[in-house]
């Protein structure tokens, strides 16, 4: 029989891919998808595991869509992700309102699955190998038409003592390079302008391949396809060789914004975190990148209250921030994640690490203020994804922000502009921590 489904994505980029995996295959068993849960026969809540507060989102959406099940409005509900794969006896025991679990390894059965509890009256269960499940696949994209995630590879090799990830995503598995080209042509033919090459690590891709290939290969393969942006996330700042750095450089579509997650600049803490930087590395490759990579935006993710970590580590933490300038940051207090080797190592309370969190926040706020004065006067080529009736402004972004972590440019136009073009625009102020300007011809 035929039904219609609806998706809830949680979490990350990469997750958001796997759901959009899970929806064409949904579309091409003859369901239908439709965007509200309200009147769909079944409801697939695809979880984050990340984090402790990640799985409290989690089951919070998936008590609202059992009152729309008590209610009539839901007939079943599926449970897929990285909170099934960290606590599915928990998922299955504690919550009844799941019809059926999938984890991590086994997004690919969900048409199965839809079967066994629509007409078959079962409770699936799938849990496949984490280590050997197909990446790649059809999509239905969720994005906006001009930009799109290319996701390189999955799992993570990396074991930071603060990280559940390897044990719900498996080994680092990259993609083959015909098959990421292929797919992303197919998303360049269907109109994005903007490709993010996004992995839990982009900078290890081919290292686990027969044939060699590099990351630096990818994107000068990458280049050769009509986008207009190609945005980097996720580079491990061990493995930014001087190669990619040359194809960073070289290439115009390749945008000087880089997402390079370092977590803590301590000695001390990085390396009982099981991370491969030191203070002097880290620095020494921000200066280098800023030497070879004019008005290049950084940002970073910072964890604060790791184990380790005093108020003399933690105001080193503060000066180094000062003196890099990282224009963008994602803050976050520790938190002590059941499985890992840090949970069980000695660290602040909770509340003294969101403390810390809260000024490493303010740190980051002077620089970015001091980062949109700096930039006034510029033109800048902006994306534009819609008007905002309130600010009586259109607004997007530039090179220097990512879709749903940062900011945006608003801007007035002397003409309509519409969701998906590129516009000059001259920043001409800020508001509230977001630049502000004018087009230009």
């Amino acid at each position: 029989m035929s039904y219609t489904v609806s998706f809830i994505s949680l979490g990350c980029a990469k997750n958001q891919v796997n759901c959009e995996q899970m929806m064409a295959a949904v579309q091409a068993a003859g369901h239908t998808i439709q965007s509200a849960p309200e009147g769909s026969d079944a409801v697939v809540v695809n979880t984050c595991g990340f984090l402790a507060s990640a799985c409290e989102e989690a089951i919070e959406t998936i008590l609202e869509m059992g009152e729309l099940k008590r209610a009539g409005q839901v007939k079943k509900i599926l449970v897929t992700g990285c909170m099934v794969q960290r606590y599915k006896e928990d998922v299955l025991g504690e919550l009844p309102e799941a019809d059926g679990v999938l984890g991590t390894g086994s997004y690919g059965d969900i048409v199965q699955a839809i079967d066994e509890v629509m007409d078959r009256g079962l409770r699936p269960c799938h849990l496949g190998n984490i280590h050997t499940a197909p990446q790649g696949g059809p999509r239905i994209l969720s994005t906006p038409p001009w930009y799109a995630y290319l996701r390189i590879a999955e799992g993570c090799d990396n074991h930071c003592a603060y990280c559940v990830i390897p044990s719900l995503r498996g080994k680092y598995r990259s993609r083959p390079m015909e098959e990421l080209l292929e797919e992303a042509a197919e998303l360049s033919s269907a109109g994005v302008k903007e490709l993010l090459v996004i992995a839990q690590d982009i900078t290890r891709y081919g290292t686990d391949l027969a044939e060699g290939c590099r990351l630096a290969d990818l994107l000068r393969e990458l280049c050769r396809l009509d986008f207009r942006w190609i945005r980097l996330h996720y580079l491990y700042p061990d493995e930014i060789t001087d190669e990619l750095i040359d194809i960073i450089a070289k290439e115009d579509k390749i945008l000087p914004y880089l997402d390079i997650p370092i977590q803590h600049c301590n000695d001390g803490v990085l390396k009982d975190m099981n991370r491969r930087d030191t203070k002097a590395s880290l620095a020494a490759l921000f200066k280098k990148l800023r030497a070879r990579l004019p008005g290049l935006v950084l940002r970073t993710s910072i964890i604060t209250g790791l184990p380790g970590e005093g108020e003399a580590e933690f105001e080193e933490l503060c000066a180094f921030l000062r003196e890099t300038r990282i224009e963008r940051a994602g803050v976050f207090p520790f938190s002590p994640e059941e499985g890992t080797r840090a949970a069980l190592m000695d660290h602040v309370d909770s509340g003294e690490a969101k403390r810390r969190a809260e000024l490493i926040v303010d740190v980051q706020s002077d620089i970015m203020d001091e980062y949109n004065e700096s930039v006034l006067g510029e033109t800048r080529e902006v994306l534009c994804e819609g008007f905002d009736s309130q600010a009586q402004m259109f607004f997007g972004r530039s090179y220097a922000e990512s879709p749903e972590i940062d900011g945006r440019v608003y801007f007035t136009a002397g003409k309509e502009a519409a969701p998906g073009d590129f516009v000059t625009v001259r920043l001409t102020g800020a508001m509230d921590g977001e630049l502000i300007g004018e087009t230009v011809k």
